[in-house]
């Protein structure tokens, strides 16, 4: 019986990757009949337009993820509803059919996403799992790149992670290449309307009026450059001027975008960034990319030069009261 329902399947398109689970193109919803002998009781469409399912596949749940088979469209925010949505169909004893227009890109990625978050896959085993059951797949280099930054994440998209932080900033200037109207989500919120500052964060002032700018997890962390030689070509032959890797090798902090950057990011790829009370220059910006000092490539670049700020810590209630007494 399971062997029929698989070889019908198969006829119509939809190929088993795990019991339960299965990936094809377009026409893998044609048949009613073989949804059913498969026990499809999810359709997961992965596609620009929302393709209907047929009138007669009743009780057949659906979620439709927007998306082009194109480096740039992201799937990774939806990796994790997507790997819900799956778990939910299997964990009923149904099978869940995860399908794109040609059942080779968009699909793969989602569903080599969905091994790697349930079955415990390192991303090239689950990649690999994929391709062995469809041999025709091929996620293309962005679709790769989200995966990789899934794995990096512990297979949790984590919003307040420098990763996710970063690779939605990537994804606006791809998105927005005016630069105009950028979602409200994109800007850190703006510390001093925020009473409190956590025990957790520490918070960072202009040196030079004390007006708040931003918090610790509005650093982006970045891989060291490769120091003195990444600035080779500038010919700089003042040893002054190269950077001391005795001391800290990265002179600014590289941020996401606050709130009171707003007026100066939209419609403008680079410029300076000024405090927002006193005007004195913090440092710069480039949706292009800028180079830190330790040599490092960093895109885009919210650039704020460490010795323009000062840290302040905020002292813990319980060791505030152990001080008073």
């Amino acid at each position: 019986m399971a062997v029929a329902a698989a070889e019908g399947a198969q006829r119509s398109g939809m190929v088993v990757v795990l019991p339960g689970l299965y990936v094809g193109g377009a026409e893998s919803c044609s048949s009613p009949e073989a949804l059913a002998a498969a026990g499809v009781v999810a359709v997961l469409t992965v596609d620009a337009e929302e393709a209907p399912l047929p009138a007669a596949v009743p009780g057949v749940r659906a979620l439709h993820v927007r998306a082009r088979d194109e480096p740039g469209a992201d799937l990774l925010s939806r990796f994790d509803d997507c790997a819900a949505f799956i778990g939910a169909a299997r964990a009923t004893g149904g099978a869940a059919l995860v399908r794109c227009a040609a059942g080779v890109s968009r699909s793969a990625a989602v569903v080599t996403a969905y091994l790697m978050k349930s079955e415990g896959l390192r991303r090239e085993e689950a990649y690999a799992a994929v391709k062995a059951a469809k041999p025709d797949v091929e996620v293309n280099p962005g679709f790769e790149g989200q995966l990789k930054l899934y794995e990096a994440m512990d297979c949790a998209v984590d919003v307040s992670s420098a990763l996710y932080k970063r690779y939605r900033l990537q994804m606006v200037t791809q998105r927005y290449p005016e630069l105009q109207d950028l979602p409200q989500e994109v800007f850190a919120v703006d510390p001093t309307s925020i009473c409190q500052t956590p025990n957790t964060e520490v918070l960072y002032r202009c040196r030079k009026c004390r007006r708040s700018l931003f918090h610790s997890s509005s650093i982006l962390s970045h891989m060291e450059g490769s120091g003195p030689t990444a600035f080779a070509h500038k010919r700089i032959t003042d040893s002054t001027q190269l950077h001391d890797h005795g001391r800290d090798k990265c002179t600014s902090y590289f941020i996401e975008p606050v709130q009171w950057m707003e007026p100066v990011l939209l419609g403008v790829m680079e410029g300076q960034l000024l405090c927002p009370k006193c005007t004195s220059k913090l440092g710069s910006f480039s949706w292009r990319g800028e180079q830190c000092s330790c040599g490092c490539w960093v895109t885009p670049a919210f650039q704020i030069h460490k010795s323009r700020v000062d840290e302040v810590k905020t002292l813990p209630v319980c060791d505030f009261q152990a001080a008073k007494t």
